[in-house]
């Protein structure tokens, strides 16, 4: 699906949530996804991220039953009219399982194949591939905040590769958000680049993030400028995704930084 090294690639974040936090509501609708996913192929996207569930903190629980309701309909749609990679967001083994046989390429899993134990076997049947995440419940870390992220990393990793999940379809993310606070965020971005030790290619999710409007001071939808600042620097550090939600400014910014850092 992705030839790594050569480019960054764009992944375009497709909400069917009433809450999320940047755009709960916006694209709920089938025709209104359909529509934004378009514009964001046409920007430039090179894989759309369905979530159906919002993760931002303290966010409602949603049941799988719920969260099918969300996705499904639009993945039906999705793969009728776009040609790009879909990826969806979830935790959920049912909804992965209905997603995958629906052709979705990518299962983004924000609890790194923890949270249901069901879910690295999913992956493995339908051969597809994997965004593990690191995450956890609280913000209080017994050592070093990297070490115990690459540790998370490579626990799931082995999780996913003793189910049957191929090692060239994981991909690792970092959680910039998640089960951190402020400070530990930026220290994380600092060091990006010690997760290159892990030998797989990085996905990093900043977009609109709290980290982002806790510096600039503004709102989700004025955080542009401080996502493009993570993409840049993250690439400059091996990133090798950047899950977005503003596609045309963001894939100039990473045009740029290829130019420069991968020659």
């Amino acid at each position: 699906m992705f030839e790594y090294g050569k480019k960054t690639y764009i992944m375009g974040i497709l909400n069917v949530t009433p809450d999320s936090f940047s755009d709960g509501g916006d694209f709920s609708e089938v025709e209104k996804a359909l529509k934004h996913a378009k514009e964001m192929i046409n920007d430039g996207a090179d894989i759309i991220d369905l979530g159906g569930e919002s993760t931002r903190p303290g966010h409602k629980y949603v049941d799988a039953n719920e969260e099918l309701k969300r996705v499904i309909p639009v993945i039906k749609k999705l793969k009728e009219e776009i040609n790009v990679p879909i990826s969806v967001d979830t935790y959920k083994s049912e909804v992965a399982e209905a997603s995958l046989a629906l052709g979705v390429e990518m299962i983004n899993d924000v609890w790194g194949l923890r949270r249901d134990k069901n879910m690295a076997s999913i992956i493995a049947k339908h051969d597809g591939y994997v965004c593990i995440m690191h995450n956890q419940d609280t913000t209080e870390y017994d050592k070093d905040i990297m070490e115990s992220i690459k540790e998370f990393l490579l626990e799931s990793i082995k999780i996913g590769l003793e189910a049957g999940i191929k090692k060239e379809k994981i991909m690792i993310d970092p959680g910039i958000g998640f089960g951190k606070t402020f400070e530990q965020n930026l220290e994380v971005l600092r060091r990006l680049s010690e997760l290159n030790d892990l030998g797989y290619p990085i996905l990093l999710g900043t977009s609109r993030k709290s980290v982002i409007g806790n510096v600039l001071n503004v709102e989700p939808k004025e955080r542009v400028e401080g996502t493009i600042a993570t993409t840049v620097l993250g690439i400059r550090d091996g990133v090798d995704v950047v899950r977005v939600h503003d596609i045309k400014e963001n894939i100039r910014a990473a045009k740029m930084a290829d130019a420069i850092y991968r020659g």
